[in-house]
Protein backbone atom coordinates (compact mmCIF):
# COMPACT_ATOMS: atom_id res chain seq x y z
CA UNK A 1 0.00 0.00 0.00
CA UNK A 2 1.43 3.24 -0.91
CA UNK A 3 2.21 6.39 1.35
CA UNK A 4 -0.17 8.61 -0.21
CA UNK A 5 -2.87 6.02 0.03
CA UNK A 6 -1.86 5.46 3.33
CA UNK A 7 -2.37 9.25 4.37
CA UNK A 8 -5.04 9.82 2.97
CA UNK A 9 -6.75 6.60 4.76
CA UNK A 10 -5.38 8.14 7.46
CA UNK A 11 -7.69 11.65 7.04
CA UNK A 12 -10.99 9.70 5.54
CA UNK A 13 -10.67 7.68 9.11
CA UNK A 14 -10.22 10.67 11.33
CA UNK A 15 -12.99 13.22 9.76
CA UNK A 16 -14.84 9.82 9.97
CA UNK A 17 -14.12 9.77 13.42
CA UNK A 18 -15.22 13.23 14.05
CA UNK A 19 -18.88 12.56 12.37
CA UNK A 20 -19.49 9.79 14.59
CA UNK A 21 -18.73 12.64 17.49
CA UNK A 22 -15.74 11.00 18.62
CA UNK A 23 -13.79 14.01 20.21
CA UNK A 24 -11.09 15.40 18.17
CA UNK A 25 -8.33 14.43 20.38
CA UNK A 26 -9.16 10.68 19.96
CA UNK A 27 -9.88 11.09 16.29
CA UNK A 28 -6.64 11.99 15.77
CA UNK A 29 -4.70 9.89 17.93
CA UNK A 30 -6.70 6.80 16.02
CA UNK A 31 -6.12 7.48 13.26
CA UNK A 32 -2.53 8.41 13.73
CA UNK A 33 -1.45 5.04 15.37
CA UNK A 34 -3.38 2.99 12.67
CA UNK A 35 -1.95 4.68 10.35
CA UNK A 36 1.86 4.62 11.62
CA UNK A 37 0.96 0.64 12.38
CA UNK A 38 -0.09 0.64 8.72
CA UNK A 39 3.09 1.87 8.02
CA UNK A 40 6.19 1.40 10.30
CA UNK A 41 4.36 -2.08 12.16
CA UNK A 42 2.08 -1.88 15.47
CA UNK A 43 4.61 -2.62 17.84
CA UNK A 44 6.41 0.96 17.33
CA UNK A 45 2.52 2.18 16.55
CA UNK A 46 2.27 0.93 20.44
CA UNK A 47 5.40 1.93 21.42
CA UNK A 48 4.84 5.58 20.08
CA UNK A 49 0.99 5.59 21.59
CA UNK A 50 3.05 4.72 25.11
CA UNK A 51 5.70 7.20 24.70
CA UNK A 52 4.20 10.25 22.97
CA UNK A 53 1.63 11.26 25.77
CA UNK A 54 4.23 11.12 28.39
CA UNK A 55 6.74 13.16 26.55
CA UNK A 56 3.57 16.26 25.71
CA UNK A 57 2.24 16.12 29.13
CA UNK A 58 5.84 16.82 30.98
CA UNK A 59 6.91 18.98 28.69
CA UNK A 60 8.29 22.09 30.13
CA UNK A 61 7.38 24.85 28.02
CA UNK A 62 3.81 23.47 27.56
CA UNK A 63 3.13 23.98 31.36
CA UNK A 64 2.36 27.69 30.86
CA UNK A 65 -1.52 26.82 29.10
CA UNK A 66 -2.61 25.41 32.46
CA UNK A 67 -1.20 28.23 34.14
CA UNK A 68 -3.12 31.08 31.85
CA UNK A 69 -5.74 28.77 32.08
CA UNK A 70 -5.87 28.91 35.89
CA UNK A 71 -5.20 32.47 36.04
CA UNK A 72 -8.64 33.14 33.38
CA UNK A 73 -10.48 30.80 36.23
CA UNK A 74 -9.64 32.63 39.18
CA UNK A 75 -10.87 35.96 37.28
CA UNK A 76 -13.95 34.66 36.20
CA UNK A 77 -14.96 32.94 39.62
CA UNK A 78 -13.53 36.05 41.40
CA UNK A 79 -16.27 38.24 39.40
CA UNK A 80 -13.64 40.54 37.25
CA UNK A 81 -15.54 40.11 34.15
CA UNK A 82 -18.88 41.77 35.92
CA UNK A 83 -16.63 44.33 37.03
CA UNK A 84 -15.50 45.34 32.97
CA UNK A 85 -18.69 45.21 31.75
CA UNK A 86 -20.07 47.52 35.11
CA UNK A 87 -17.38 50.11 33.93
CA UNK A 88 -18.32 50.31 30.15
CA UNK A 89 -22.23 50.32 31.00
CA UNK A 90 -21.48 53.20 33.56
CA UNK A 91 -19.60 55.08 31.08
CA UNK A 92 -21.54 54.27 27.59
CA UNK A 93 -24.61 52.56 28.32
CA UNK A 94 -26.74 55.73 28.25
CA UNK A 95 -25.85 56.21 24.21
CA UNK A 96 -27.61 54.24 22.15
CA UNK A 97 -25.33 50.65 22.01
CA UNK A 98 -23.96 52.02 24.71
CA UNK A 99 -24.64 48.07 26.40
CA UNK A 100 -23.05 46.39 23.09
CA UNK A 101 -19.90 48.87 23.57
CA UNK A 102 -19.65 47.87 26.98
CA UNK A 103 -20.09 44.19 26.11
CA UNK A 104 -17.59 44.89 23.33
CA UNK A 105 -14.82 46.18 25.63
CA UNK A 106 -15.78 43.60 28.88
CA UNK A 107 -14.54 40.71 25.95
CA UNK A 108 -11.75 42.32 25.34
CA UNK A 109 -10.62 42.94 29.14
CA UNK A 110 -11.38 39.97 29.71
CA UNK A 111 -9.63 38.68 26.76
CA UNK A 112 -6.68 40.27 28.46
CA UNK A 113 -6.68 38.15 31.35
CA UNK A 114 -8.16 34.96 30.38
CA UNK A 115 -7.04 33.88 26.79
CA UNK A 116 -9.89 31.86 26.15
CA UNK A 117 -12.42 32.33 23.00
CA UNK A 118 -14.65 29.98 24.53
CA UNK A 119 -14.55 31.13 28.40
CA UNK A 120 -14.86 34.46 27.26
CA UNK A 121 -17.86 33.69 25.15
CA UNK A 122 -19.22 31.93 28.00
CA UNK A 123 -18.50 34.38 30.65
CA UNK A 124 -19.93 36.74 28.80
CA UNK A 125 -23.21 35.30 28.19
CA UNK A 126 -23.83 34.97 31.61
CA UNK A 127 -23.22 38.93 32.66
CA UNK A 128 -23.94 40.75 29.51
CA UNK A 129 -26.38 38.87 27.63
CA UNK A 130 -28.82 38.67 30.33
CA UNK A 131 -29.07 42.64 30.74
CA UNK A 132 -28.84 43.50 27.01
CA UNK A 133 -32.30 41.51 26.99
CA UNK A 134 -33.82 42.77 29.81
CA UNK A 135 -32.99 46.46 28.11
CA UNK A 136 -34.46 45.55 25.01
CA UNK A 137 -32.03 44.53 22.71
CA UNK A 138 -32.30 42.72 19.83
CA UNK A 139 -31.55 38.80 20.96
CA UNK A 140 -30.00 37.76 17.94
CA UNK A 141 -27.79 40.10 17.44
CA UNK A 142 -26.72 40.68 21.46
CA UNK A 143 -25.66 37.17 21.03
CA UNK A 144 -23.32 37.53 17.80
CA UNK A 145 -21.72 40.31 19.27
CA UNK A 146 -20.69 38.64 22.14
CA UNK A 147 -19.88 35.28 20.47
CA UNK A 148 -17.96 37.67 17.92
CA UNK A 149 -16.33 39.27 21.24
CA UNK A 150 -15.67 36.41 22.42
CA UNK A 151 -12.47 35.51 20.03
CA UNK A 152 -10.59 38.27 21.21
CA UNK A 153 -10.03 35.69 23.98
CA UNK A 154 -7.41 34.07 21.14
CA UNK A 155 -5.99 37.41 19.66
CA UNK A 156 -5.14 39.61 22.71
CA UNK A 157 -2.55 38.27 24.22
CA UNK A 158 -2.33 35.88 26.66
CA UNK A 159 -3.35 33.44 24.29
CA UNK A 160 -2.94 29.59 24.30
CA UNK A 161 -3.12 29.57 20.21
CA UNK A 162 -0.21 31.49 19.91
CA UNK A 163 1.79 29.10 22.65
CA UNK A 164 1.07 26.37 20.61
CA UNK A 165 2.30 28.27 17.65
CA UNK A 166 5.16 29.70 19.00
CA UNK A 167 5.81 25.84 20.47
CA UNK A 168 5.19 24.21 17.25
CA UNK A 169 7.15 27.01 14.72
CA UNK A 170 9.85 27.69 17.05
CA UNK A 171 8.92 31.07 17.21
CA UNK A 172 9.66 33.90 19.72
CA UNK A 173 6.16 33.75 22.10
CA UNK A 174 6.65 37.07 23.59
CA UNK A 175 6.55 38.90 20.37
CA UNK A 176 3.56 36.82 19.61
CA UNK A 177 1.54 37.90 22.22
CA UNK A 178 2.75 41.15 21.50
CA UNK A 179 1.83 41.29 17.43
CA UNK A 180 -1.53 40.36 18.90
CA UNK A 181 -1.89 43.91 20.69
CA UNK A 182 -2.86 46.05 18.01
CA UNK A 183 -4.85 43.81 15.79
CA UNK A 184 -6.32 42.84 18.83
CA UNK A 185 -7.42 47.19 19.56
CA UNK A 186 -7.97 47.13 16.16
CA UNK A 187 -11.08 44.52 16.08
CA UNK A 188 -12.31 46.53 19.53
CA UNK A 189 -12.47 49.67 17.51
CA UNK A 190 -13.57 47.66 14.36
CA UNK A 191 -16.86 46.27 16.48
CA UNK A 192 -17.28 49.68 18.16
CA UNK A 193 -17.66 50.89 14.76
CA UNK A 194 -20.31 48.15 13.60
CA UNK A 195 -22.13 48.65 17.10
CA UNK A 196 -22.32 52.21 16.13
CA UNK A 197 -23.76 51.70 12.54
CA UNK A 198 -26.06 49.24 13.19
CA UNK A 199 -27.55 51.37 16.58
CA UNK A 200 -28.21 54.78 13.66
CA UNK A 201 -29.27 52.50 10.90
CA UNK A 202 -31.63 50.36 13.48
CA UNK A 203 -32.42 51.93 17.05
CA UNK A 204 -34.56 49.14 17.92
CA UNK A 205 -32.37 46.88 18.29
CA UNK A 206 -29.61 48.77 19.92
CA UNK A 207 -31.67 51.13 22.36
CA UNK A 208 -30.38 53.70 24.51
CA UNK A 209 -30.19 53.26 28.49
CA UNK A 210 -30.13 54.97 31.49
CA UNK A 211 -27.34 57.90 32.01
CA UNK A 212 -25.30 57.27 35.16
CA UNK A 213 -24.11 60.51 37.15
CA UNK A 214 -20.04 60.91 37.99
CA UNK A 215 -20.37 59.45 41.03
CA UNK A 216 -21.23 55.79 39.55
CA UNK A 217 -18.45 56.24 36.94
CA UNK A 218 -15.90 57.29 38.70
CA UNK A 219 -16.97 54.35 41.67
CA UNK A 220 -16.52 51.65 38.70
CA UNK A 221 -12.89 52.43 37.74
CA UNK A 222 -12.14 51.62 41.25
CA UNK A 223 -12.92 48.00 40.78
CA UNK A 224 -10.68 47.72 37.26
CA UNK A 225 -7.57 48.21 39.16
CA UNK A 226 -7.10 44.19 39.64
CA UNK A 227 -7.73 43.52 35.97
CA UNK A 228 -5.10 46.42 34.49
CA UNK A 229 -2.92 45.08 37.58
CA UNK A 230 -2.95 41.15 35.90
CA UNK A 231 -2.44 42.91 32.13
CA UNK A 232 0.28 44.85 33.18
CA UNK A 233 2.22 42.37 35.47
CA UNK A 234 2.22 39.21 32.64
CA UNK A 235 2.96 41.54 29.52
CA UNK A 236 4.73 44.29 31.68
CA UNK A 237 7.08 41.47 32.90
CA UNK A 238 8.00 39.67 29.70
CA UNK A 239 8.21 43.17 27.42
CA UNK A 240 11.56 44.45 30.55
CA UNK A 241 12.45 41.39 30.31
CA UNK A 242 11.82 40.25 33.92
CA UNK A 243 9.95 36.91 33.51
CA UNK A 244 9.84 34.62 30.91
CA UNK A 245 6.42 33.50 29.01
CA UNK A 246 6.09 30.29 31.64
CA UNK A 247 6.89 32.14 34.48
CA UNK A 248 4.95 35.47 33.63
CA UNK A 249 1.89 32.92 33.57
CA UNK A 250 2.61 31.71 36.81
CA UNK A 251 2.76 35.02 38.15
CA UNK A 252 -0.54 35.61 36.86
CA UNK A 253 -2.31 33.06 38.50
CA UNK A 254 -0.56 33.68 41.40
CA UNK A 255 -1.35 37.27 41.22
CA UNK A 256 -5.21 36.51 40.25
CA UNK A 257 -5.23 34.11 43.50
CA UNK A 258 -3.97 37.07 45.85
CA UNK A 259 -6.05 39.74 44.89
CA UNK A 260 -9.19 37.44 44.45
CA UNK A 261 -8.55 36.18 48.34
CA UNK A 262 -7.38 40.04 49.48
CA UNK A 263 -10.65 41.53 47.94
CA UNK A 264 -12.74 38.64 49.69
CA UNK A 265 -14.06 37.93 46.49
CA UNK A 266 -12.28 33.84 46.34
CA UNK A 267 -12.98 31.65 49.39
CA UNK A 268 -12.01 28.08 49.66
CA UNK A 269 -15.29 26.98 47.48
CA UNK A 270 -14.30 29.65 44.95
CA UNK A 271 -10.56 28.59 44.81
CA UNK A 272 -11.58 24.69 44.56
CA UNK A 273 -14.28 25.20 41.64
CA UNK A 274 -11.62 27.56 39.66
CA UNK A 275 -8.94 24.89 40.37
CA UNK A 276 -11.40 22.53 38.67
CA UNK A 277 -12.18 24.00 36.01
CA UNK A 278 -8.90 24.63 34.68
CA UNK A 279 -8.49 21.11 35.30
CA UNK A 280 -11.13 20.14 33.15
CA UNK A 281 -10.12 23.05 30.32
CA UNK A 282 -6.70 22.19 30.56
CA UNK A 283 -7.22 18.16 29.99
CA UNK A 284 -9.17 18.50 26.93
CA UNK A 285 -6.31 20.72 25.87
CA UNK A 286 -3.80 18.41 26.32
CA UNK A 287 -5.74 15.57 24.82
CA UNK A 288 -6.28 17.44 21.65
CA UNK A 289 -2.42 18.14 21.83
CA UNK A 290 -1.53 14.50 22.15
CA UNK A 291 -3.37 13.52 19.66
CA UNK A 292 -2.24 16.03 17.31
CA UNK A 293 1.19 14.84 17.86
CA UNK A 294 0.51 11.33 17.47
CA UNK A 295 -1.20 12.26 13.63
CA UNK A 296 1.90 14.34 13.05
CA UNK A 297 4.29 11.51 13.24
CA UNK A 298 2.26 9.46 10.88
CA UNK A 299 2.41 12.16 8.68
CA UNK A 300 5.69 12.61 8.98
CA UNK A 301 5.98 9.05 8.06
CA UNK A 302 3.77 9.42 4.94
CA UNK A 303 6.08 12.43 3.86
CA UNK A 304 2.84 14.15 3.50
CA UNK A 305 3.91 17.34 4.97
CA UNK A 306 6.93 17.48 2.65
CA UNK A 307 5.04 16.93 -0.72
CA UNK A 308 2.42 19.19 0.54
CA UNK A 309 4.99 21.75 1.09
CA UNK A 310 6.93 21.35 -2.17
CA UNK A 311 3.04 21.06 -3.85
CA UNK A 312 1.83 24.65 -2.32
CA UNK A 313 5.64 26.17 -3.03
CA UNK A 314 5.39 25.77 -6.17
CA UNK A 315 1.54 26.63 -7.26
CA UNK A 316 1.46 29.37 -9.84
CA UNK A 317 -0.25 31.71 -8.19
CA UNK A 318 2.06 33.97 -6.51
CA UNK A 319 3.18 34.52 -2.82
CA UNK A 320 -0.07 36.05 -2.00
CA UNK A 321 -2.50 33.57 -4.07
CA UNK A 322 -1.17 30.81 -1.11
CA UNK A 323 -1.55 32.94 1.08
CA UNK A 324 -5.27 33.13 -0.08
CA UNK A 325 -5.71 29.47 -0.74
CA UNK A 326 -4.13 28.61 2.80
CA UNK A 327 -6.84 31.44 4.00
CA UNK A 328 -9.70 29.89 2.20
CA UNK A 329 -8.67 26.28 3.79
CA UNK A 330 -8.66 27.52 7.20
CA UNK A 331 -12.09 28.92 6.53
CA UNK A 332 -13.02 25.11 5.37
CA UNK A 333 -11.79 23.14 8.10
CA UNK A 334 -13.90 26.07 11.10
CA UNK A 335 -16.58 24.61 9.57
CA UNK A 336 -15.60 21.03 11.13
CA UNK A 337 -12.64 21.52 13.66
CA UNK A 338 -11.89 23.19 16.63
CA UNK A 339 -9.00 25.76 16.56
CA UNK A 340 -6.45 24.27 18.01
CA UNK A 341 -6.83 20.73 16.23
CA UNK A 342 -6.56 23.05 13.21
CA UNK A 343 -3.49 25.05 14.66
CA UNK A 344 -1.64 21.62 15.58
CA UNK A 345 -2.68 19.68 12.16
CA UNK A 346 -2.33 22.82 10.19
CA UNK A 347 1.11 24.27 11.30
CA UNK A 348 3.36 21.71 10.25
CA UNK A 349 2.71 22.07 6.95
CA UNK A 350 1.70 25.69 5.95
CA UNK A 351 4.50 27.02 8.60
CA UNK A 352 6.98 25.96 6.35
CA UNK A 353 5.63 27.25 3.37
CA UNK A 354 4.94 30.94 4.06
CA UNK A 355 8.91 30.96 5.34
CA UNK A 356 9.88 30.09 1.73
CA UNK A 357 7.32 32.38 0.26
CA UNK A 358 8.89 34.79 2.45
CA UNK A 359 6.51 35.67 5.22
CA UNK A 360 7.24 37.21 8.40
CA UNK A 361 6.90 33.91 10.77
CA UNK A 362 5.63 36.46 13.44
CA UNK A 363 3.04 38.16 11.28
CA UNK A 364 2.17 34.99 9.72
CA UNK A 365 1.11 33.79 13.40
CA UNK A 366 -1.25 36.52 13.76
CA UNK A 367 -2.47 35.88 10.66
CA UNK A 368 -3.73 32.19 11.12
CA UNK A 369 -5.12 33.27 14.84
CA UNK A 370 -7.65 35.67 12.60
CA UNK A 371 -8.11 32.69 10.34
CA UNK A 372 -8.92 30.54 13.27
CA UNK A 373 -11.39 32.61 14.81
CA UNK A 374 -13.59 32.90 11.93
CA UNK A 375 -14.31 28.85 12.85
CA UNK A 376 -15.57 29.82 16.21
CA UNK A 377 -18.67 32.03 14.60
CA UNK A 378 -18.88 30.60 11.59
CA UNK A 379 -21.57 27.94 10.55
CA UNK A 380 -21.75 24.51 10.84
CA UNK A 381 -19.84 24.56 13.90
CA UNK A 382 -19.42 27.91 15.62
CA UNK A 383 -18.20 26.77 19.33
CA UNK A 384 -18.87 30.31 20.49
CA UNK A 385 -22.16 29.90 19.00
CA UNK A 386 -23.03 26.73 20.40
CA UNK A 387 -21.63 27.55 23.98
CA UNK A 388 -23.97 30.95 23.71
CA UNK A 389 -27.08 28.74 22.70
CA UNK A 390 -26.65 26.30 25.66
CA UNK A 391 -26.81 29.54 27.83
CA UNK A 392 -29.57 30.94 26.11
CA UNK A 393 -32.03 28.50 24.31
CA UNK A 394 -34.96 30.44 23.56
CA UNK A 395 -32.18 31.79 20.98
CA UNK A 396 -31.84 29.78 18.11
CA UNK A 397 -28.70 28.75 16.47
CA UNK A 398 -30.07 30.33 13.27
CA UNK A 399 -30.95 33.77 14.75
CA UNK A 400 -26.75 33.34 16.59
CA UNK A 401 -25.41 33.31 12.97
CA UNK A 402 -27.32 35.73 11.47
CA UNK A 403 -26.30 38.19 14.31
CA UNK A 404 -22.48 37.31 13.93
CA UNK A 405 -22.87 37.95 9.88
CA UNK A 406 -22.13 41.53 10.24
CA UNK A 407 -19.08 40.90 12.60
CA UNK A 408 -17.34 38.28 10.16
CA UNK A 409 -17.82 41.23 7.52
CA UNK A 410 -15.72 43.27 9.78
CA UNK A 411 -13.52 40.55 10.50
CA UNK A 412 -12.54 39.52 6.98
CA UNK A 413 -11.99 43.38 6.71
CA UNK A 414 -9.53 43.05 9.64
CA UNK A 415 -7.63 40.30 7.83
CA UNK A 416 -7.55 42.31 4.51
CA UNK A 417 -5.65 45.05 6.43
CA UNK A 418 -3.21 42.79 7.86
CA UNK A 419 -2.24 41.17 5.17
CA UNK A 420 -1.83 44.55 3.18
CA UNK A 421 -0.22 46.27 6.30
CA UNK A 422 1.50 43.82 8.20
CA UNK A 423 3.47 46.58 10.29
CA UNK A 424 0.21 46.51 12.03
CA UNK A 425 1.16 43.31 13.96
CA UNK A 426 4.78 44.18 13.89
CA UNK A 427 5.74 47.38 15.27
CA UNK A 428 4.63 46.42 18.51
CA UNK A 429 6.92 43.24 18.24
CA UNK A 430 10.03 45.12 17.18
CA UNK A 431 10.49 47.02 19.90
CA UNK A 432 11.24 44.22 21.92
CA UNK A 433 14.53 44.18 19.93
Amino acid sequence: MSKDLVALLGFALMFGLLVLRVPIGIAMGIAGVIGFGLLSGFTPALNLLANVPLSVLTDYNLSVIPMFILMGAFCSTAGMSRELFEAGLAWAGHRRGGMALASIVACAGFAAINGSSVATAATMSQVALPEMRKAGYDAGLSAGLIAAGGTLGIMIPPSVIFVLYGIMTETDITKLFFAGVVPGLLAVGLYAALVAFIARRRPAAFPAGRRHDWSERLATLKNLWPTLALFLLVLGGMYLGFVTVTEAAGLGATGALIIGVARRQLDLAGIRNALVDSLRVSSAIMLIVVGAYLFGYFLTVTQFTQNAVNLLVNLPIGAYGVLALVMLGYLVLGAVMDELAMILLTVPIVHPVMLQLGFDPVWFGVIIVMAVTFGMICPPVGMNVFVINSLARDISLTRIYKGTMPFIAVDVVRLLLLCAFPAISLWLPSKLG
